[in-house]
């Protein structure tokens, strides 16, 4: 009789490197969207392309890693997809801010006080 339930792991399984690492990236991300979108903006596309790598080693030969640490990196991918799309719109409400607050402070002085006077 033959056993077919045998897997073929070549060596001892490890985890994919900077998966722990694209996790805290991606958190980070989310949590720093709110300062002006410009370093959670850094910190997601790190965690992706840190993330793609990973993705493209666990794909070539999965039973060399583990299932949580792709798990890790999968989350953290997702997790930098959404720091990025909210640092986005944060940028994207700023300078829709700036530019009422610019076209506001323009016509406040298109005129100034001390012409009047001259």
């Amino acid at each position: 009789m033959e056993n077919t339930n045998q897997t073929n792991i070549v060596g001892p399984v490890q985890t994919l490197p900077n998966s722990s690492g694209v996790l805290i990236l991606g958190i980070l991300s989310i949590a720093a969207c709110w300062c002006y979108g410009l370093i959670s903006v850094a910190l997601g596309i790190i965690a992706l392309v840190l993330a793609s790598k990973g993705r493209k080693l666990y794909f070539d030969n999965p039973d060399l890693y583990t299932p949580a640490s792709y798990k890790n990196l999968s989350a953290g991918r997702v997790c930098a997809i959404i720091g990025l799309c909210l640092s986005g719109v944060y940028v994207l409400a700023l300078i829709i801010y700036l530019i009422i607050v610019g076209a506001a402070i323009g016509t406040i002085f298109s005129t100034m006080p001390w012409e009047n006077f001259l």
